[in-house]
């Protein structure tokens, strides 16, 4: 038996079933460390413990020895595009999305998210000033073993242009759009990310609810007692809920296609909430509320941007852990391996981020076959 293999493909059983390593851990009798070695085929399966992830997930042995599991085909797109006016004069000079937001760069949130979802081909569409900026950062996406792809947004058209831009790259697959000034963050969200992307893969799409004071500002969503969708609307004078259309939305494949049917509306532009209410019309519309226990941040003013910094600090300083990381969420999807993962540490050892990075590594190796080697690596390249 091969337990590399195994324990990927137990991964994403797992997965596809939106179930926690935790979850899975209390079923069988082990703990989540126990999950999360097995998952990495660093420990050896009991027979007993196949038999348990056999009932759990309902398959046969078969289907957990030859992986004959479906992997992850949805398409990622981060909106980085607009001229960020309400944050003048800041951003005249840069982009919003590359701003700070305490130790990191404002779009690693969203790339974040868009990773803790399984997903690996990802496009970013940003100004043509801008955009070499971006790939300064980011690159190919190889550091963190994912695909980026870039698109220019010759100016800010409304947000369902961006399946009009990406249509080559979405191709027929179904497709997640994030903004790229949305921070999202709660330990429950992968859950979430999970059965968005399993309803797109039957042909539904999937928007994120989050309660406000000020619904009056935001595309709004009317929900009744089941959370099914009544209806959305674009910033209502008189609003219909408190729960507010958030910047992530998944899709089935053809959304580009239907994209591509909206009309401009008054403010001249294709919006989001028209293709939203496409979909509601023909009942293929879900919603998934972020409720106590998740923050959702616009960082698009002066006052969010610093309230957001300030939950990322205080989050931080008290846990002993930095949030919204690629290079762990990398790391712990098996998209890079510890040697890449020291790499990244060695660029950034001289501040907290580095530093957690290296500390995240030092805890990983503990188990490690060949640990005393990676020591080596760790403290003559890191430090």
């Amino acid at each position: 038996m091969d337990i590399e293999n195994v324990g990927k493909n137990l991964k994403l059983l797992r997965e596809q079933r939106n179930l926690t390593q935790e979850e899975v851990g209390k079923y069988l009798g082990v703990g989540r460390d126990a999950i999360v070695r097995i998952e990495k085929g660093i420990r050896k399966i009991t027979i007993e413990e196949l038999n348990g992830y056999s009932k759990l997930f309902n398959v046969d042995m078969d289907t957990i020895l030859n992986n004959n599991t479906v992997e992850n085909n949805v398409k990622g797109i981060i909106l980085a595009g607009g001229t960020g006016s309400r944050l003048y004069p800041i951003t005249i000079a840069n982009s919003k999305q590359l701003l700070p937001v305490y130790d990191k760069p404002m779009i690693y949130y969203p790339l974040s998210v868009l990773m803790q979802a399984g997903i690996k081909d990802i496009l970013i569409i940003t100004t043509k000033e801008n955009q070499s900026e971006f790939k300064r950062l980011l690159k190919d996406g190889s550091d963190f073993g994912i695909n980026i792809e870039y698109k220019i947004q010759e100016k800010p058209n409304g947000l369902a242009e961006a399946f009009i831009l990406g249509e080559e790259f979405i191709g027929d697959n179904p497709c997640a759009m994030i903004l790229g000034d949305n921070i999202y963050y709660g330990s429950g969200l992968e859950k979430e990310l999970k059965k968005a992307i399993e309803n797109a893969s039957k042909g539904y799409a999937s928007i994120f609810g989050y309660k406000v004071k000020d619904p009056e500002r935001f595309g709004i969503m009317e929900l009744d007692s089941f959370n099914n969708v009544l209806s959305v609307e674009e910033k209502p004078l008189k609003p219909k809920s408190d729960y507010a259309i958030t910047g992530l939305y998944f899709y089935p494949s053809g959304v580009s296609k239907l994209a591509k049917t909206i009309k401009p509306s008054d403010r001249n532009e294709l919006e989001i909430t028209t293709l939203n209410d496409i979909y509601l019309k023909e009942n293929k519309l879900k919603a998934n509320i972020l409720n106590e226990g998740y923050t959702w941040f616009d960082t698009g003013t002066f006052d969010s941007l610093l309230d957001a910094s300030n939950m990322i600090r205080s989050i931080e300083k008290n846990k002993d852990i930095v949030i919204c990381c690629p290079e762990v969420i990398a790391y712990n999807n098996e998209w890079i391996n510890i040697e890449e993962l020291i790499e990244r540490a060695k660029l950034q050892k001289n501040n907290s981020y580095g530093e957690y990075l290296i500390k995240f590594i030092e805890k990983e190796i503990e188990n490690e076959k060949d640990s005393d080697r990676i020591k080596r690596l760790l403290y003559t390249r890191a430090r």
